[in-house]
């Protein structure tokens, strides 16, 4: 599959525009590596939905999340 160049700015807007309609997120995500997020940690989501129908789950961190975690926290930051 090739990666077309454009991709990334439209990533990059993409990454922006979240970050303005979520603001807590990415400063939430970088207290937390710094604190708390080491491999091993566990990480729990959940999602509700309007209705109040609610799921969620849980994983156990790998060095490979935080490597993840960390790029998407450098990619967020240049979107600002």
């Amino acid at each position: 599959m090739a990666f077309n160049p454009a991709d990334i700015f439209k990533i990059k807007g993409a990454a922006a525009k979240f970050n303005e309609n979520h603001p807590k997120l990415l400063p939430f995500f970088s207290a937390a590596r710094t604190k708390a997020m080491t491999p091993g940690s566990i990480i729990e989501i959940a999602v509700t939905d309007p209705s109040g129908e609610k799921i969620e789950t849980n994983l156990r961190v790998q060095e490979s999340d935080i490597e993840l975690i960390n790029l998407l926290i450098e990619i967020g930051a240049k979107g600002q």
